[in-house]
């Protein structure tokens, strides 16, 4: 499992850091309300910030979903298998979201210019809005990562038997990126809505415009319609597709890597990333 862990997170930590700019603008468009201009400067703001919690954030999602996703398959009937990813994934995304999410509201409000560093950020945000300043955000976090993490993870697991299956071989690196790409782009798409909510509430900072998720939500589709729940949609769907498919080449060279200097049981394959 250690290994699974340490492969996981490095491919989790190189996806993040090739594709950030794209995160940026996805955040860029998201928290702008109509008529609010987007800058392209700067797009690696809060990256440094963001690789810092990424990597345990990514260990402990790895540490949670492999084993109980196991637990779940060898107990549940073989039917059900898609029960045991969709829970495995929300498992370990409600685990991990006590460390991605701190990490998240600081990396967003860099994103969107309101501090230069992550240091200063957590000191303003603990400052202004107290400990629970780190945690804006936290209810409409877990509405779209639950959902997105076990859709995701489902739906690449399922393409995944499915094809070995039908192909009656072990799938080359360049399938499995493909897979795991197309899952990864289909869930963006599908979550984009409780993405822009997520986002406008994290970096609202202290003025609170939002009082919570449904009067986000609620608040945006009346004053910039409805179709301002899919801002961003473009770059995230890109950003999750590509990060899907550099995730997993990282990710197999990563386990050879491993293999080779701790020979073992193949590690199962997992994606994690937001």
């Amino acid at each position: 499992m250690v290994e699974g862990i340490v492969a996981g997170s490095t491919a989790g930590v190189v996806a993040e850091a090739a594709l950030y700019p794209l995160d940026t603008i996805k955040t860029r468009l998201q928290a702008a309300h109509d008529g609010g201009k987007i800058m392209f400067k700067g797009l690696y703001s809060g990256l440094a910030g963001n690789l810092a919690g990424a990597f345990p954030a990514s260990a402990v999602f790895f540490g949670v979903y492999e084993p109980v996703k196991q637990k779940l398959l060898k107990t549940l009937p073989e039917n059900l298998s898609a029960f045991a990813h969709l829970s495995a994934g929300a498992i370990g995304g409600a685990i991990s979201s006590l460390v991605r999410v701190p990490t998240e509201v600081v990396k967003q409000r860099m994103q969107t210019g309101q501090f230069t560093s992550a240091p200063n950020a957590v000191h303003v945000i603990v400052a202004k809005e107290g400990f629970k300043g780190l945690y804006a955000g936290y209810g409409s976090f877990l509405l779209r990562d639950l959902p997105f993490d076990a859709i995701q993870f489902c739906l690449y697991e399922q393409l995944l038997m499915g094809y070995k299956l039908v192909a009656r071989r072990d799938l080359k690196d360049h399938e499995i990126a493909i897979i795991g790409a197309f899952a990864g782009a289909i869930t963006g798409a599908l979550t984009n809505p409780l993405d822009v909510v997520k986002t406008r509430l994290m970096v609202q900072g202290p003025a609170n415009q939002y009082k919570g998720i449904f009067d986000c939500a609620r608040t945006i589709t009346k004053e910039e319609g409805v179709h301002a729940l899919l801002k961003g949609i473009g770059p995230r769907v890109l950003w999750v597709g590509v990060g899907g498919a550099i995730f997993f080449g990282v990710l197999e060279k990563t386990k050879q890597i491993l293999a080779q200097r701790c020979p073992g049981p193949p590690m199962p394959v997992s994606f994690k990333q937001d």
